[in-house]
């Protein structure tokens, strides 16, 4: 063929690109869709699913339209794509009020990855297992506490254990004045932001006009001035360099450029650390229970592992089943900050893109009988990377994750290793919401008796 007859023909045209459009989803004003978020979010996004499909669109007063995602490729897309392109910390605009402007949930590209390189350190390896010991002793503690003999709510308990333990091992507070102090502090600010209340208030108002709110400023700010004198007291602690604890390891890291971490920063961070491993591993551990108590086999089998100290692998299924089955969020959030294609549609940008965590741990071709609790199933097959996320994934995963997953463990075993525990009714909890937490309703009402 001549250069001549190769330089005549036409040039290949590409197709043109689809215009960006969002998928379908429920008709109702962005009220109504509101306050089923609010008040019945299961039923609602397992209705939602099965009229509009694996993707469709919700809307929520003062968010940028949310698209619900719950196929495993799709989530595959979303996690393994450009960070310059899924903002997470933009989605998360949310907990503004409630971590503060430096925190890791709120950065996005460059900045988030250096708060990551900096916080990730003290939450892994032989540093994550040194805390072990404290864990026990505060778990024994708290277990001996509980009643016996009567009807009692393990949510509160579990949040009771769990701060404690924040507050040793990741705030590092040894003394026992200083301890209670930051504890009454700390349970007086949790219990009233996570209530319903403040939570419609995100929803209707907006994060930065509850910011702004006096009821919230006077709720937060005793708690930020305790962790900036905390923070303060830290840097001139004798014992620093000998010290494990996660803000003496933060008090002593730096940034790329030689600088250390700021008051405010490590505040803001302290408030993250606080919010994202206290709330949700005491609901975690609330909703373990809660199933196990109604689950008879999976009960014995575990309290006879524990006992016989074996089987730790049945004791892991315990947990991811648990969390599989009653996820603690139910979504996880990205910004769109260009057009992107998900899922075969091309998706426009400013939307954000929603991984649903209960959906894809419900889709009956992944996780045959979905709504069983069947810890077994992760005997026969790990959990996968995209169809098993409670802790988000890609680079925006949990850094706490594997603390989480420690905690959880050493509780569990304290508890039946002490106790012996039967449902106080025997109906099952509906999930009620703490702030963006989905909780047993009646907080695991149950029965204890000695073991």
């Amino acid at each position: 063929m001549s250069a001549t007859a190769v330089a005549s023909e036409p040039a290949a045209v590409p197709p043109p690109l689809a215009t960006p459009s969002l998928p379908p989803g429920p008709r109702m004003p962005s009220a109504l869709q509101a306050i089923g978020w609010v008040y019945r979010p299961q039923p609602i996004l397992d209705r939602w699913r099965r009229e509009h499909g694996d993707m469709f669109t919700m809307r929520i007063p003062s968010e940028p339209p949310w698209v619900m995602l719950s196929d495993p490729e799709a989530v595959k897309t979303v996690f393994r794509g450009d960070p310059r392109l899924l903002h997470a910390g933009a989605a998360n605009e949310i907990l503004r009020p409630v971590v503060g402007d430096h925190s890791i949930l709120l950065l996005d590209e460059a900045t988030h990855m250096k708060a990551r390189k900096l916080l990730l350190p003290p939450f892994h390896g032989e540093r994550m297992q040194r805390h072990q010991a404290t864990m026990e002793a505060a778990a024994r503690r708290e277990v001996e506490r509980w009643p016996l003999g009567e009807t009692f709510a393990l949510h509160p308990r579990m949040q009771a254990l769990t701060l404690e333990v924040i507050v040793r091992v990741v705030f590092g507070v040894t003394d026992q004045a200083r301890f209670e102090r930051l504890r009454d502090a700390l349970n007086r600010f949790l219990d009233t932001s996570l209530e319903l209340r403040t939570i419609i208030g995100f929803t209707v108002l907006g994060p930065a006009r509850m910011r702004d709110m006096p009821f919230f400023r006077n709720l937060l700010q005793p708690v930020q001035d305790l962790l900036v004198e905390e923070i303060r007291a830290r840097r001139g602690a004798p014992d620093l360099a000998e010290r494990d604890d996660v803000l003496s390891m933060l008090v002593q890291a730096h940034h790329d450029d030689g600088t250390p971490m700021g008051d405010e920063e490590l505040r803001d961070e302290l408030m993250t650390l606080l919010i994202a491993g206290h709330e949700t591993t005491a609901t975690a551990l609330a909703w373990a229970l809660e199933r196990l108590v109604r689950n008879p086999a999976q009960y014995g089998r575990l309290r006879a592992a524990v006992r016989e100290g074996g089987d730790d692998e049945y004791v892991d299924a315990v947990i991811q089943e648990t969390l599989r089955r009653k996820p603690v969020l139910p979504i996880v959030l990205r910004l769109l900050k260009e057009p992107m294609e998900i899922g075969g549609r091309l998706l426009p940008a400013g939307v954000a893109v929603a991984p649903s965590i209960h959906l894809i741990h419900h889709r009956e071709d992944i996780y045959p009988e979905p709504f069983a609790f069947r810890p077994e199933r992760f005997l026969e097959q790990a959990p996968g990377t995209y169809t098993w996320i409670p802790f988000g994934g890609g680079v925006r995963r949990c850094l706490g994750a594997s603390f989480a997953l420690l905690e959880m463990k050493v509780v569990l075993r304290a508890v039946l290793q002490t106790l012996d525990l039967a449902p106080a009714s025997p109906a099952p909890e509906r999930i009620t919401r703490r702030l963006i937490t989905w909780t047993p309703a009646r907080g695991g009402e149950v029965v204890a008796r000695a073991a």
